[in-house]
């Protein structure tokens, strides 16, 4: 079975840290480029952050640069979110997505996860 499973999210405190986990089974994702998207009540979903194959480069939304950092390990087959410094802003359900570096319309969707950043 193909799917896209993230965990780690949760309710922390303004300031806080948590990192998000994103597996993959049915499928290897170091063939795949890898992005986390959030989505707030009411609100689109937005791009957050990009993680590339090949090659591995990154790219950020201008409101998470310098305090989230994604990676990827490819051996456990699953990608990360570090976010850091969060804000009541940041809280949103968190969705990972995988795009086929070479076939854009093979992709797959994670279920999403709530991060809550409130005091």
């Amino acid at each position: 079975q193909v799917q896209l499973v993230e965990s780690g999210g949760g309710l922390v405190q303004p300031g806080g840290s948590l990192r998000l986990s994103c597996t993959a089974s049915g499928f290897t994702l170091y063939t795949y480029t890898m992005n986390w998207y959030r989505q707030a009540p009411g609100k689109e979903r937005n791009l957050v952050a990009t993680i590339r194959s090949p090659g591995g480069s990154t790219n950020y939304a201008d409101s998470v640069k310098g305090r989230f950092t994604i990676s990827r390990d490819n051996a456990k087959n699953t990608v990360y979110l570090q976010m850091n410094s969060l804000k009541p802003e940041d809280t949103a359900v968190y969705y990972c997505n995988a795009v086929h570096f070479l076939i854009a319309t093979n992709t797959y969707w994670g279920q999403g996860t709530q991060v809550t950043v409130s005091s």
